[in-house]
């Protein structure tokens, strides 16, 4: 369509004035008025392509984002009990809301990663931070040296324990008991409560359980965490969520409550 306008402005221009003589100074100006004009259609033809490209774009991310958003449509959100648990056995502990953002994942975000956190301190002081409403973190679980596991917000939900916002949406965080310098932090029980809790997810989810898909926080890009540490063995872990894998998937309990804590509550080992 742009070429034709502009051969056909180009033909004008070429064409004898009044009474078929060669133009003169008024054919110049008027050739100059054809170029103008086809000049000017063909800005308005490209514009007019980049502001429907640029229109498909935005079109294409808002239909994204509202994608994520119809959960909220009345009708549309998932149920929810309170003090239920995604995994069997785990505790809940609710983290406090400022931790967190809700969401109603895998529907407006997919998951397809695991972040392995060392929380530099103890179960208990885990717990008490990731429901002070100022720390403005918090992970979906905390597992005990001894294997035992506490939820502190829903896999459904945003925890807020990477830094980066895309690996938060993706992600499920899991927070283990000790220090990244100790290797005594990581006891045989732990590893295996972990590795169970890892596949679980993995199953769940249906992603692979490989270092790309299980990561330490120190992985997340542009974080100045250095968790897991270098104690921390992938390889006996990986080993062990991959047997797990291999086992028969036993009846999960997501969604039935399981020693809930309420919120102003004090946990079990934790401070008041």
């Amino acid at each position: 369509m742009g070429k034709s306008g502009r051969d056909n402005g180009q033909a004008r221009s070429r064409e004898s004035g009044p009474e078929g003589e060669p133009e003169s100074s008024q054919g110049d100006d008027q050739r100059a008025a054809g170029r103008a004009r086809v000049t000017r259609r063909r800005a308005l033809w490209i514009g007019g392509g980049v502001v429907v490209v640029a229109g498909t774009a935005v079109a294409l991310g808002a239909r994204e984002e509202l994608a994520r958003w119809w959960w909220r449509l009345p009708g549309n959100e998932k149920p929810r009990k309170a003090g239920a648990v995604d995994y069997r056995g785990a505790q809940w502990v609710a983290a406090a809301p400022e931790n967190w953002r809700r969401a109603d994942r895998p529907a407006d975000y997919e998951i397809d990663r695991v972040v392995i956190h060392v929380v530099q301190g103890s179960y208990a002081t885990a717990l008490k931070v990731f429901r002070d409403p100022e720390h403005e973190a918090g992970a979906h679980y905390v597992i005990r040296k001894d294997g035992h596991v506490a939820q502190l917000i829903r896999e459904l939900d945003v925890a807020f324990h990477t830094g980066d916002r895309g690996y938060n949406e993706r992600s499920v965080g899991i927070e283990h008991e000790g220090f990244v310098d100790r290797p005594e932090s990581f006891t045989d029980a732990m590893y295996a409560s972990s590795a169970r809790l890892t596949a679980a997810i993995c199953r769940r989810y249906g992603f692979p359980a490989d270092r790309e898909h299980v990561i330490g926080h120190v992985e997340v890009p542009g974080t100045d965490h250095t968790d897991p540490g270098p104690h921390w063995d992938w390889g006996r872990y990986l080993k062990l969520v991959r047997a797990e894998l291999r086992r028969l998937p036993s009846p999960e309990a997501a969604d039935q409550p399981r020693s809930a804590v309420p919120p102003g509550h004090a946990p079990p080992d934790t401070p008041s």
